[in-house]
């Protein structure tokens, strides 16, 4: 007979690629997870692993393994939520990844909520970037994501993963208060105009990064870019300072209120904020709880 928690192991391998990775994720020792998938090689009698010079890669056994038990994980998370459904009271642990905008002007107002509705249930958050949260929660680390989606740029797509929009917030051009910093700032009326000067935007490689730079080079200039950060918050204190400007989106408005001066853009686009979790997880009145209670807090949001 196979053992379910060895299974867990070679399936968290086949998602995070390296021994260390599951090691790290689970909080064993690496020689801990060698042990127990040299266990299950020994239970299923053919090899599951193989190594090709220095990376561990799954056998063609492994990988039919891997597929039959993403079915028995899924089943067992079916299972807890149908247990979990003719309980009279909401309880349970739901763990939720949210990013910065979000944690600020969403998640607030819904654990308020959910604590007043559900004392026995149990919310945990961690703030995390959205395409990473995405896959932990397809790899099981969060229940929950709450990420975010920019027009034209699509996320990467994992198997299983259910989505629900929860808001959809403006994407403007933040600029200084007039009388703010470099004169250039005040004669800026559109995105065109913002060629030359200096902006803040997010680090490479993220997909604000790349939305920002591609609608500066739709106006026709490469933004001249002097502040990286992830912060958001930064962004507004570097521009409300008068040193920059920058592409922001609505719920940074909200959760922060400055005295910036926002101007439209072309075609008024929009980011997509939603929630996203195992579909084998999704009827479970946790998790139900949790969802409804953030859709609640974003539907009062307010966009100026």
């Amino acid at each position: 007979m196979l053992e379910m928690k060895r299974l867990r192991l070679l399936w968290e391998f086949h998602a995070r690629g390296t021994i260390a990775a599951v090691a790290d994720a689970l909080s064993y020792s690496p020689s801990a997870v060698s042990q127990q998938l040299g266990l299950l090689e020994r239970e299923a009698g053919v090899p599951l692993l193989r190594r090709t010079g220095r990376t561990l890669e799954l056998t063609a056994a492994g990988a039919a393994l891997v597929a039959e038990t993403d079915d028995l994980l899924a089943g067992l998370e079916r299972a807890e939520a149908a247990l979990h459904r003719v309980r009279a009271e909401v309880t349970g642990t739901v763990r939720v990844a949210a990013f910065q905008t979000a944690m600020l002007a969403i998640i607030p107002t819904a654990l308020r909520h959910l604590s007043d509705r559900y004392p026995a249930l149990r919310v945990e958050v961690v703030q995390y970037e959205p395409g990473a949260a995405l896959r932990e929660t397809w790899a099981r680390g969060f229940d929950l994501v709450v990420a975010e989606q920019y027009p034209g740029h699509s996320t990467e797509h994992f198997p299983g993963l259910d989505r629900e929009t929860l808001t959809h917030d403006p994407i403007t051009l933040g600029l200084p208060p007039r009388g703010t910093g470099d004169r250039r700032f005040d004669r800026i009326e559109e995105l065109a105009d913002a060629a030359g000067v200096p902006w803040v935007m997010e680090p490479p490689g993220t997909a604000t990064r790349h939305w920002a730079e591609q609608a500066c080079r739709r106006a026709g200039f490469e933004p001249d870019i002097r502040v990286e950060t992830a912060d958001l918050q930064a962004h507004l204190r570097v521009v409300e300072s008068g040193n920059a400007v920058a592409l922001l989106p609505g719920l940074v408005h909200i959760s922060a209120p400055t005295r910036l001066r926002l101007l439209p853009l072309p075609d008024d686009p929009h980011r997509t904020i939603f929630t996203a979790a195992r579909a084998s997880r999704g009827t479970h009145p946790a998790l139900v709880a949790v969802r409804s209670a953030l859709a609640d807090a974003a539907s009062t949001l307010r966009y100026t």
